[in-house]
């Protein structure tokens, strides 16, 4: 299960400077900017876009790169389809996550396991923005030039086993997030960053079924 669960972290999907990031300005009030931003998330009912993800190891010399498609529905559905360097799917649909490679597939309920679900709600809040409301994360605000960067840090301790903190970076043109990296105690990381997004494109429901 801990294998499960670490895979899904992957997927979403460097250390921090924790007193301030190259380019970015810690807000003192970021008031403004969680209004604008809960605007904007609120009218996103559904992502289409491309990926890269990126996944830094300290027992390798040399970044793992992938690609693969991405799909989300409000309110809890993702489907992210990996097709290089393998082919490799998974699905979240509620409480229902779908995982699939070249050599087996698993379904999980994460309704009967605590902490699966938490990193469940973990991802989809992520992606639709409901990450930086609530009391999972304690949350600090950066400006940059072109975006505003999150760097949500866990609450729970169960949490911080498998990450330190996850940074969100959202464009300040639409206020829509196109890269979200999550880093590991270890030092290990894993950024994700969405291109050739689409917003409110209707998507059929096959696309998140798990059968």
């Amino acid at each position: 299960m801990r294998e499960i669960v670490l895979t899904v972290i992957l997927c979403t999907a460097v250390m921090a400077v924790k007193a301030q990031y190259p380019g970015y300005k810690l807000l003192a009030d970021p008031s403004a900017f969680q209004t604008q931003f809960a605007t904007a998330s609120q009218k996103t009912n559904t992502i289409k876009s491309d990926f890269i993800q990126e996944k830094n190891l300290s027992l390798l010399a040399e970044k793992i790169v992938s690609k693969g498609k991405f799909w989300f529905r409000k309110e809890n559905a993702i489907r992210m389809e990996y097709t290089q360097p393998f082919q490799y799917l998974m699905v979240i649909n509620g409480s229902n996550v779908y995982i699939k490679d070249s050599q087996k597939e698993n379904k999980i309920s994460t309704k009967s396991n605590k902490l699966f679900q938490q990193i469940n709600k973990i991802i989809i809040d992520c992606v639709n923005g409901r990450a930086l409301q609530g009391n999972d994360f304690k949350v600090r605000i950066f400006e940059g030039s072109t975006a505003y960067l999150a760097e949500l840090s866990p609450v729970d301790k169960n949490l911080k086993t498998f990450f330190s903190h996850v940074n969100m970076i959202i464009e300040k043109k639409d206020y829509a997030v196109s890269r979200i990296e999550m880093h590991e105690p270890s030092g290990d990381d894993t950024s994700l960053q969405f291109v050739n997004r689409q917003f409110n494109t209707p998507l059929a429901d096959a696309l998140f079924a798990i059968r």
